[in-house]
């Protein structure tokens, strides 16, 4: 019974993150680096002088840098379905898999925080018996975080492995 999604090569098909999870990555970046590069020029301009308030810009920069780094690592998150296992692929300088086989999951959970929430998303969270293999898919659609989730169980209780 070969019930994994797979393409004409034999390899799975991968399914990346939907962009809502960018967007409120990014969102985030913004606020806090802006709210940043407001208190250090204010504070730098009060205590030190108004050249130094120019110090602030130097959030800018780190805006910049994270907006791109966050598209980096959210296009390298991705997982797939198999016969026997859940893959979850991501990372750009260090990447990394996770095999989680369907009989040893233990539980899955879907939760959404209230940022989340209000962007639509939700994360699948899978435990294991060993604490190690957590894994965890995040930003995801409600909807599919909740197939997911029901398909993983369904699969998991099928091959149980009897701890």
């Amino acid at each position: 019974m070969d019930s994994g999604t797979k393409r004409e090569t034999g390899e799975p098909g991968w399914v990346g993150l939907p962009g809502g999870l960018l967007t409120l990555r990014r969102l985030l970046l913004v606020f806090w680096t802006v709210l940043l590069a407001v208190a250090t020029g204010v504070s730098l301009g009060l205590l030190a002088g108004p050249v130094w308030a120019l110090f602030g810009v130097v959030w800018l920069g780190v805006l910049a840098w994270g907006w791109v780094m966050l598209g980096r690592n959210w296009r390298s998150w991705r997982y797939a379905e198999r016969a026997d296992d859940l893959l979850i692929s991501r990372g750009v300088l260090w990447r990394e898999q996770t095999v989680v086989p369907y009989g040893r999951m233990q539980l899955v959970e879907v939760t959404s925080g209230p940022l989340e929430r209000r962007f639509g998303l939700a994360s699948v969270q899978l435990h294991t018996a060993a604490a190690a293999s957590d894994a965890r898919i995040p930003g995801l659609v409600p909807a599919e975080a909740e197939r997911l989730r029901d398909r993983l169980t369904e699969l998991g209780e099928a091959r149980s492995a009897g701890l």
